[in-house]
């Protein structure tokens, strides 16, 4: 868990469309008692698509840092275990731990 990421929007390049769709998201996250009160819901998960290498994992870090939000972050590889349920095991540990420690992100790499 990076409880602050120190990454805003400012530190990613070249993704100005992807970062403007992500305002919304980094409003709400802000003031979550005010759009809650009106019935408002956030997004339940968004699908970043892309080759490596162009910024996905910094950008959802600028969400986290942003919105000032904890980001729990996991890898692929971390699913693939040698005995079956232990990969399974930490995705619900994950969301968990992100649970109780909501608002927030998690990031699946």
């Amino acid at each position: 868990m990076e409880p602050n990421t120190g990454v805003t929007f400012d530190d990613v390049v070249g993704v100005d469309e992807a970062k403007h769709d992500f305002i919304e998201v980094v409003e709400f996250l802000k003031k979550l008692e005010r759009f809650s009160a009106v019935g408002a819901r956030i997004l339940k998960g968004v699908f970043l698509v892309g080759p490596l290498g162009i910024g996905k994992t910094l950008l959802a870090k600028a969400i986290a840092g942003e919105a000032c939000v904890p980001l729990f972050s996991i890898s692929g590889s971390e699913f693939v275990e040698m005995f079956v349920g232990v990969g399974a095991f930490r995705v619900c540990d994950l969301f968990k731990k992100a649970k109780e420690n909501a608002p927030f992100i998690v990031f699946l790499d």
